[in-house]
């Protein structure tokens, strides 16, 4: 059976996460494996301190059968993936579905975070992927570092509608407006339906990660069956 596995660094995401994936295809299993200490590492130490732990954490769910590993974490992300890639395993970064879609939504992108660290990820991405599809863009930073404590301490109604408030705050504030709001973690979903009058698209991660995923681990299963 395919298998994509998923690296998590908050247990809240286990859910979300599996609901996705049974909603987009039932037929793919799913592994999670949760380690809050690798944000907290990475954010403390820096993030090359954590590539041994993303190396045996991988490696456990490939273990479990994984095919591909989804890292839903926008902090360790790139280096998940570049791990992955010295051990011949394919990682999704979880924020780049999200970060081709939006340079092709508009050209002024708010890019809303909570941590530096995701920041620090995101916005790199999404100037790689306009410059790989040939778009000009224009980065405006939305930035809410107050509400990540609650959804650490698991208040994550708190923190919604604190990311939220501060988008909206801000956003409506732009002028020019903004053609497409991107909310850098996965973490931030849930903001999503609060932001309908803003009358923009708002993207957020994990249910284009699925996607991705998806069609990549249906790809490697299609090719391993040819004769």
């Amino acid at each position: 059976m395919a298998t994509v596995g998923f690296l998590h660094t908050a247990h809240a995401h286990v859910r979300a996460f599996r609901d996705l994936l049974n909603e987009r295809d039932d037929t793919v299993a799913d592994r999670h494996l949760v380690d809050t200490g690798l944000l907290t590492t990475a954010r403390d130490r820096g993030i090359d301190s954590v590539r041994p732990a993303l190396a045996d954490r991988l490696r456990r769910l490939v273990g479990e059968g994984a095919d591909v590993v989804v890292c839903t974490c926008s902090t360790v992300g790139p280096t998940a993936k570049a791990v992955g890639a010295e051990m011949g395993l394919r990682v999704v970064r979880v924020d780049r579905p999200m970060a081709e879609a939006a340079v092709l939504a508009g050209r002024r992108i708010a890019v809303v975070s909570s941590l530096d660290e995701a920041a620090a990820t995101v916005l790199p991405l999404l100037r790689e992927c306009a410059e790989t599809t040939g778009r000009a863009v224009q980065l405006i930073e939305v930035r809410c570092p107050d509400t990540f404590s609650s959804f650490e301490s698991g208040d994550v109604l708190t923190y919604t509608t604190g990311v939220a408030e501060a988008v909206r705050t801000q956003v409506r504030a732009l002028d020019p407006p903004v053609d497409v709001v991107v909310l850098a973690q996965a973490s931030m979903v849930d903001a999503a339906p609060l932001l309908r009058d803003l009358h923009v698209p708002v993207l957020t991660s994990p249910r284009l990660a699925i996607e991705a995923a998806v069609e990549l681990v249906t790809s490697l299963r299609g090719f391993a069956a040819r004769p």
